[in-house]
């Protein structure tokens, strides 16, 4: 029985990232510049284009049956979700994000304790205040609707700001003093929905082709041709995801070997396989692994 899934996608700084992953996937979709409805080549999936800070209620409330967000997200909001997958990317790479306290380089501050009766904005001001009751810190936390690094020091004394690098923060003078959630991208369920065998399914679908486009990241398949009595010089030299795979070819004496690696050692690893006896190499890239 055919279902469909609506599922939030988050517009914005992860949006380009999110689209490429999908792509990566198995799924094109394709949006105009104003319109919140992209097109998918999958009937089974409608999109919509919404704020990764909304999307968690979202889900929540069964407007969306899924959604892509932060887990950053879902805390702020105190989403009852369902959490299906965590996918592990950002804006600009594939590793988690952070929440930070920070103040400007000139300030006295140093530590947590020192924010009491102090000024914080942030755009997380839930998680801000929870962080700081854990440390018995009272301070006046304020909704900061963007620019927040431009805040300090005249609107307030330190910010609660995300960063992946810490560079933007470093440009605009300011010094981290504290971490105060790490967060990463995860694939979300409403709890109905994840109930609903059908339209569980094609999430668990989706989530699986999603994680096996990620692991792919950044690796390539090396195949190659190799005399038997070279093949052991060879396999030395791989790096495999796994165990390499070895398959007689019709030429008595020569077998085929196919090895996943990372893509950024395979400019030094092809020299020495070829040096070891290995011929015909091909470089292939992958877009999805899955297990």
């Amino acid at each position: 029985m055919s279902v469909t899934i609506r599922i939030g996608l988050p517009k914005g700084s992860l949006q380009e990232s999110t689209f490429e992953l999908m792509r990566k996937a198995g799924f094109n979709i394709s949006t105009s510049y104003r319109s919140c409805i992209p097109e998918i080549d999958d009937p089974e999936i409608e999109a919509r284009l919404i704020r990764a800070q909304e999307i968690s209620r979202y889900v929540e409330s069964g407007v969306l049956d899924a959604g892509i967000t932060g887990y950053d997200w879902i805390i702020e909001n105190g989403s009852n979700v369902i959490t299906v997958a965590e996918l592990v990317y950002s804006k600009q790479g594939y590793r988690p994000v952070k929440w930070v306290v920070a103040v400007p380089e000139k300030s006295d501050i140093y530590s947590i304790s020192q924010l009491n009766g102090k000024r914080i904005a942030t755009e997380v001001v839930n998680i801000t205040k929870k962080f700081l009751e854990k440390h018995g810190v009272h301070a006046q936390v304020e909704f900061s609707w963007g620019a927040t690094e431009v805040k300090v020091p005249e609107m307030a004394d330190a910010i609660v700001e995300l960063t992946e690098t810490g560079s933007s923060l470093r440009a605009h003078n300011l010094r981290i003093i504290e971490t105060v959630l790490e967060s990463t991208t995860r694939l979300i369920a409403n709890v109905n929905v994840w109930n609903d065998s059908a339209r569980r399914a094609k999430i668990e679908e989706l989530a699986m082709l999603l994680k096996g486009a990620l692991t792919a990241e950044g690796k390539v398949l090396l195949k190659m041709n190799v005399k038997t009595d070279k093949l052991s010089s060879v396999v030395e030299q791989l790096p495999a995801l796994h165990a390499p795979t070895v398959s007689s070819l019709h030429s008595a004496g020569w077998v085929a070997v196919e090895s996943v690696v990372d893509e950024d050692v395979v400019r030094k690893l092809i020299p020495r396989l070829k040096s070891a006896g290995a011929e015909g190499i091909i470089e292939i890239p992958l877009n999805k692994i899955v297990p």
